[in-house]
């Protein structure tokens, strides 16, 4: 640990944004980055604790401490080995994972954690900055093609691991562009596309094979070529089913899936033409967002750059306390009230809402009809929800957008071609753990990412990726180098 007292004398002190009217402008990054000096003295601030719960917050057990502290001491290049050897793409989670880490971080205890998030990300912009990433080639080929299917954090993760153990690897992308979730569902003012672009330069080169446009299990190419051309696949794909809302007037025009839209305007700043029939536009609009969570919250944030006239995003849930109790929840992540940079720049938020049906007029949606729900606990511990008598109102809505989650990945095609095996929450059946780890119910068949587990996070996508690369590379040669 560099300097002892570090956390008693030095403050936190996070990333800044740009103002609010002059990002609201634009598509592009916001973040306003900390000069070295203030990175470098805020990796000071961590206690290189006795037990580093922040390892355990991290879902890819990221070796925080370490970093902190070459960071701290000027090390660069050896914190970003350091990062490298758990987290393949850091520049990814140092701007949209939500940063459980500082959650499960001690100085947590007293809201001061250690800015990790903040640190990660300088890390790995500095290494692009000073040229220090190159592609890793691996010295031997093993002969074994292995195709993954998807190329979002899972499949890009798995993809970068298997290649460098000297593997073929092919990735298939039904989108025209690589990326998966990262391309076209998180908006550019999150996460700018060039930090996609130069991590696929550097895959390829590694000698991994992009496919963009093949959508397996189609007419074109059915999923039985896979198990024909390749000694091991990895499905890698999303939780792409959206939570759909079945009130009366689900029908009118007007009314989307949070996807469709966040992903045309990806399109749009990729300088795609979006045809007028098809487009979607909240300029000119009240939009109503349906879904408190974080892909709402990218629909809130690109309906004001698209100029909307007005904003409410609804939530079903009861609104967070605006404080955690520490002693019940620390280490783990917390329900509490957070808000946003989206949020920040103008929305209405209301919790304890339930749809009760869509009004409109000329088949075009016009209103919400709501109703203010009562959340209860009964005995067995379950959380019941009644609507309270006498609570309707109703809201003007010009567009409304449903970003209530995902149930699971779709099934119709390359699943029910391939026959695999399905959980109870209709996700791909298998393990995480065991000699069978990632295995599905067909031999040779792997999973992960949220195409297993559900709807997730993309630093669970990336460790899983690791982890399944890891246990393809066994399933071929026997043993692996590669790290779990």
């Amino acid at each position: 640990m560099g300097k002892p007292t570090g956390f008693m004398e030095i403050a936190r002190q996070d990333r800044s944004y740009n103002q609010i009217a002059d990002r609201l402008q634009h598509y592009q990054e916001f973040i306003v980055p900390l000069t070295e000096p203030s990175v470098r003295s805020q990796g000071s601030r961590c206690m290189d604790c006795g037990i580093p719960y922040c390892h355990q917050g991290c879902p890819v057990n990221n070796i925080i401490p370490d970093w902190n502290d070459l960071v701290y001491r000027g090390k660069w290049q050896e914190a970003l080995y350091v990062l490298h050897s758990t987290n393949n793409f850091p520049e990814f989670t140092g701007r949209v994972c939500p940063a459980p880490c500082e959650a499960a971080c001690t100085l947590n205890l007293t809201d001061t954690p250690v800015t990790i998030k903040t640190i990660e990300c300088a890390i790995i912009d500095k290494a692009w900055e000073q040229g220090w990433i190159h592609p890793h080639i691996p010295t031997q080929r093993t002969g074994k093609k292995i195709a993954i299917v998807g190329s979002g954090p899972a499949g890009l993760a798995s993809a970068q691991q298997l290649a460098r153990a000297g593997h073929e690897v092919t990735v298939f992308e039904k989108n025209d562009r690589i990326g998966g979730l990262l391309r076209y569902g998180i908006p550019d003012f999150k996460l700018d596309k060039s930090h996609i672009d130069r991590r696929i330069a550097q895959m390829q080169a590694e000698g991994v094979i992009f496919r963009p446009n093949t959508c397996i299990g189609s007419a074109a190419y059915p999923a039985q070529q896979l198990l024909d051309k390749y000694d091991a696949i990895l499905l890698a794909g999303g939780s792409e089913q959206p939570r759909d809302l079945n009130a009366p007037g689900r029908e009118l025009q007007g009314i989307h899936f949070a996807m469709d839209f966040l992903r045309q305007q990806n399109r749009r700043v990729a300088g795609d033409l979006i045809p007028e029939a098809t487009a979607l536009s909240a300029q000119g609009k009240h939009v109503v967002v349906i879904g408190g969570g974080d892909t709402g919250s990218d629909c809130i944030g690109t309906s004001n750059r698209q100029g909307a006239v007005s904003v409410t995003q609804l939530e079903i849930l009861p609104k967070p306390p605006e404080k955690e109790d520490k002693i019940r929840t620390w280490p783990h992540w917390p329900n509490k009230m957070r808000t946003s940079s989206s949020q920040e720049e103008g929305c209405a938020r209301d919790w304890s809402v339930a749809t009760q049906s869509f009004g409109g007029e000329n088949g075009r949606v016009t209103q919400l009809n709501l109703v203010r729900v009562d959340w209860q606990q009964s005995a067995d511990g379950r959380w019941n929800m009644q609507e309270m008598p006498g609570s309707e109102f109703s809201l003007k809505a010009d567009l409304v957008l449903l970003a209530m989650g995902f149930v699971s990945p779709l099934a119709a095609g390359m699943l029910e071609q391939l026959g695999v095996e399905l959980d109870e929450r209709r996700n791909i059946k298998a393990a995480t753990e065991g000699a069978n780890s990632y295995r599905t119910s067909i031999d040779k068949v792997f999973s992960a990412g949220d195409m297993r587990r559900g709807q997730s996070l993309i630093v669970w996508a990336i460790r899983e990726g690791r982890q399944a690369a890891r246990a393809v590379d066994e399933y071929l040669m026997g043993t692996s180098k590669l790290p779990r």
